[in-house]
């Protein structure tokens, strides 16, 4: 891929959505360079981890030397985001997902993108994307 990493930036402001063998997942990534990310379980087993970590999550994310890095820095659905008596205005989930995010990240190499469609690849598995086109959008796009 001959892409430069604002290139690809550039591509990926909007909304995917992402289905891999255990989760639908959908994101929204923001021309600030923060995304919110919707994670729905799929397998049965995996369930119980969407009860307590919830299925939204925000961040920021960027791309290096042609990788997408997705830093979560809140989970606002978890049972665990509650009010710590000590300090008001602070979330309990929400600042464990902060203090993970200074030691692990998710990363992807990003195989493939085009204005519709998206392939990456984890250490696991190799994941497509289509981008979330609104109708308005869509009618604009075939004139």
């Amino acid at each position: 891929m001959n892409l430069s990493d604002i290139d690809i930036e550039l591509l990926l402001f909007g909304k995917w959505r992402f289905n891999t063998e255990w989760e639908k997942i959908s994101i929204e990534f923001k021309d600030d360079m923060t995304y919110t990310q919707t994670r729905t379980q799929t397998f049965i087993l995996s369930k119980p981890r969407e009860l307590f970590t919830g299925d939204k999550f925000s961040g920021v994310w960027y791309v290096n030397y042609g990788r997408l890095f997705l830093i979560v820095k809140s989970a606002p659905q978890s049972v665990f985001n509650f009010h710590l008596p000590i300090l008001s205005k602070v979330y309990l989930a929400d600042a464990i997902a902060s203090l993970m995010s200074l030691f692990v990240s998710e990363k992807y190499e990003i195989v493939k993108i085009n204005p519709t469609e998206f392939l990456l690849k984890d250490e696991k598995q190799s994941i497509i994307g289509k981008r979330i086109i609104k109708k308005s959008s869509f009618s604009s796009l075939q004139s």
